[in-house]
């Protein structure tokens, strides 16, 4: 069965040739075609331009001309179309000429046959056909987004699509040809040579590998190498299709590190109750015997223990910030503010060798948040900044307004699409090294020498900022310093002036019932509100405050529970108090000032929230509100 006819034109001045090919053609046992005639140079040029044949046959002699310039002619005006050429006799220096040109085959007319013609024009055919469609698949792997190359066994690029270009930085005619060392550089040189190792004797590889590209810039890639027998007549080859995984594993990193971190969280949150009630009794009494004890060592004693149990407490308080749990009191801010002060107090306390430089923009948009916590992350920064220059640098704080779209916001998985206000806090310093900037906001990681840093600065910066409903980004190169990047969602308000502080006041003889299971706790508590005209009584649990409200209940000015007890917790405790008498007025204490805590208890009715440890003056500056209803 003979093939679809194909159109052939036949350039030759002799019509005897003319006539013997067309016998010919009715001779071919499989391919079948339509032969057209031209005799002179012109004519079959304007043919040939045309690309209407899918296979030209020209004769070397051409009169004053020749077949060999009609080729190179033809093939510089657009020629498509497979050209055969046809000498009298051989003529090996024209065949290699013709060749060099361009020509698909070349064929001698003495030692000419119809099958010989037949399968020189088949082949012709078949090969245009074969190149059309690697240009057709060439053109489809230009549209993928994989990287796709081909190089030999020698690292040699044999071919590089339009996405190799994309993610190396190198257009295909600087690639093809190069050696891949001259390309990329491969992180991990073990990990390249077991894999070709492999591919050589399973046929094909599949891995992540680490590179840096033309322009300095990390990648990570998902690589799938297959073996390739002859690629472009150049024997063994090896097919390489590279996905560029790079900002996939960031995110997968930020992932990974925010679940370490809620699981670092969830165990210094299980351990922060007790402490407080340790740290609150040592604090009370503190207190108590320094304003009782006149001798010249004890007050010499009593400030430097009471300093130190405030540390404590700070210390405990941190951690809690960084679980995420702790809710200061929210109001507008402008940030100005803050940056005003954390630079009088950078250029007090740091050395002179430190210069500090700030800015921020004269329209700054407002953020709703604790201006205490908000004022911690800047310190702690900043300190961090000086710790790393210790032979002096600058320290640039910047704020600024910034608007996240949703392709920043696919960057960073605690980002969120909106308005923000951005503070930049920048050293100069040594810098952090790559191996461990995952971990610098991991509680209680510290690169700095034993007893100068506690490793709670960075992990207090996160959760404060996440408790605001930021987040923080950091980059850093070692020899040229560190950038810090506070992103804090902005408001669409004035802010708030601050409220000057409450007197503290005495009572008028109230009394109040303390609950709470720790003993030093409750006497501590106890002996403070009756140093202050205050009386207390005293219950261990839910059950035993019950009682005692029950029978002291028309004497009772304020209930103290903690929320954390044996037998009955305090959030039973005051669920009950409230079905005894809906107008008591309760204030609920805990080490683990938790939201969802603070919440329950204000749907129950309750204001007024102390965490633990707190000081006598705490004590009663709430014990005032609560009474006064404020």
């Amino acid at each position: 069965m003979k093939e679809s006819p194909f159109k052939v034109l036949l350039v030759d001045d002799d019509e005897d040739d003319y006539v013997l090919t067309r016998d010919w053609f009715g001779e071919f046992q499989v391919a079948c075609g339509e032969l057209e005639w031209k005799n002179s140079y012109q004519a079959a040029m304007d043919a040939i331009v045309k690309n209407q044949y899918d296979v030209c046959l020209v004769d070397y002699r051409l009169g004053a001309s020749n077949g060999l310039d009609l080729l190179r002619e033809a093939i510089h005006q657009g020629c498509s179309s497979p050209i055969i050429l046809l000498t009298g006799k051989g003529d090996r220096e024209i065949d290699i000429e013709a060749m060099k040109a361009g020509a698909a085959d070349y064929l001698e007319k003495s030692q000419l046959t119809a099958p010989m013609l037949e399968r020189s024009i088949r082949y012709a055919v078949e090969r245009k056909r074969a190149e059309q469609k690697i240009r057709e698949h060439a053109a489809l792997l230009d549209v993928a987004t994989d990287a796709i190359f081909v190089r030999d066994l020698n690292k040699r690029i044999l071919f590089w699509n339009k996405s190799a270009e994309q993610l190396y930085g190198w257009k295909a005619t600087e690639a093809i040809g190069k050696n891949t060392s001259e390309l990329w550089h491969e992180k991990d040189i073990v990990q390249f040579q077991e894999a070709l190792a492999t591919l050589l004797k399973n046929g094909s590889w599949e891995g992540e590998l680490h590179q840096i590209t033309k322009l300095k810039k990390e990648i990570i890639v998902e690589s799938r190498w297959t073996l390739v027998r002859e690629f472009d007549k150049q024997g063994q080859s090896i097919l390489v299709v590279n996905t560029n995984i790079t900002e996939k594993k960031e995110l997968e990193a930020q992932f990974f590190r925010a679940q370490r971190l809620e699981s670092i969280g969830t165990l210094a949150s299980g351990i922060a109750h007790d402490l407080n009630n340790v740290l609150a009794p040592i604090l009370m009494t503190a207190q108590l015997l320094e304003s009782q004890l006149n001798d010249q060592r004890s007050k010499r004693l009593l400030p430097i223990l009471i300093s130190n149990a405030k540390r404590g407490a700070s210390l405990v308080k941190q951690v809690l910030s960084f679980t995420r749990g702790i809710e200061g009191e929210r109001t507008l801010l402008q940030l100005k503010h803050l940056i005003r002060e954390i630079q009088q107090i950078v250029k007090e306390t740091f050395p002179k060798s430190i210069e500090v430089f700030t800015s921020q923009d004269q329209t700054l948009w407002t953020v709703s948040g604790d201006a205490t916590q908000l004022h911690q992350v800047l310190i702690n920064l900043c300190v961090n900044a000086r710790d790393a220059m210790p032979h002096g640098g600058q320290l640039t704080i910047l704020a600024e307004n910034f608007m996240i779209d949703k392709n920043y916001a696919k960057m960073y998985i605690d980002a969120q699409v909106g308005s923000y206000v951005v503070i930049t806090v920048t050293d100069t310093g040594i810098g952090i090294p790559q191996e461990i900037i995952d971990r610098i906001f991991e509680p209680f990681f510290t690169t700095k020498d034993l007893g100068k840093g506690t490793g709670l600065g960075l992990s207090t910066v996160l959760g404060i900022v996440k408790s605001h409903g930021g987040f923080v980004n950091v980059y850093s190169e070692v020899g040229k310093g560190t950038r810090f990047k506070v992103f804090l969602p902005a408001q669409e308000a004035t802010e708030t002036p601050e409220e000057q502080d409450l007197e503290l006041p005495n009572g008028n003889g109230e009394l109040i019932l303390v609950v709470d299971d720790e003993d030093s706790i409750r006497d501590v508590t106890k002996t403070s509100l009756e140093s202050y005209n205050y009386k207390a009584i005293i219950a261990s649990d839910g059950i035993e405050a019950i009682a005692l409200y029950a029978e002291h209940q028309d004497e009772i000015s304020v209930v103290l529970t903690d929320m954390v007890m044996p037998s009955m917790d305090g959030i039973t405790t005051i669920r009950t108090l409230k079905k005894m008498n809906p107008a008591v007025k309760i204030i609920a204490v805990s080490g683990l000032a938790s939201s969802e805590k603070v919440n329950t208890v204000n749907n129950m009715g309750v204001k007024a929230f102390l965490s633990k440890p707190y000081t006598a003056k705490q004590l009663l500056q709430t014990i005032s509100a609560v009474k006064s209803g404020n």
